[in-house]
């Protein structure tokens, strides 16, 4: 089983594209809080499932349980929680939301978590692919660049 994670921002719409049909991907799962911003480009909610649709055959789901807080994001961008303290803020919230309660195997394998940070390391989709791995050991996460 193969989950995916990718970050739209540095990359234009082919880069992505390419990126996103060269992996196999069938679903991408945005977990943004805010998927509809216009500093998002191609990446705009109804636009990206379009296109995704139009040039992979991708499905595209928002799932805003998946997302921070707009408080856990705004401390973090504002410098009042460090990556660490962000860290714990994220997993508790996703233990309240029981979110590996509902992460099944079938939707997770050849999925993508969608974001708009570059690098997967200071990204909440990396905790999430943590989350779904602990939940499905043999889930390999690959993140995409």
């Amino acid at each position: 089983m193969n989950l995916y994670t990718i970050g739209f921002t540095k990359k234009s719409a082919e880069q992505f594209f390419e990126v996103i049909a060269g992996a196999h991907v069938r679903r991408i799962i945005d977990v943004r809080l805010n998927n509809v911003s216009q500093l998002a480009g191609f990446a705009k909610r109804d636009d990206l499932s379009y296109l995704l649709m139009k040039i992979c055959n991708v499905e595209y789901v928002h799932e805003p349980r998946l997302a921070p807080t707009s408080e856990i994001l705004k401390a973090y961008r504002k410098k009042s929680l460090t990556w660490s303290e962000y860290e714990q803020a994220f997993n508790s919230l996703m233990a309240e939301r029981r979110v590996a309660d509902w992460m099944e195997a079938d939707w997770l394998d050849q999925s993508c978590l969608l974001c708009s940070e570059f690098e997967p390391a200071f990204c909440h989709r990396r905790l999430v692919a943590d989350i779904a791995q602990r939940k499905h050991p043999t889930l390999q996460i690959h993140h995409l660049t």
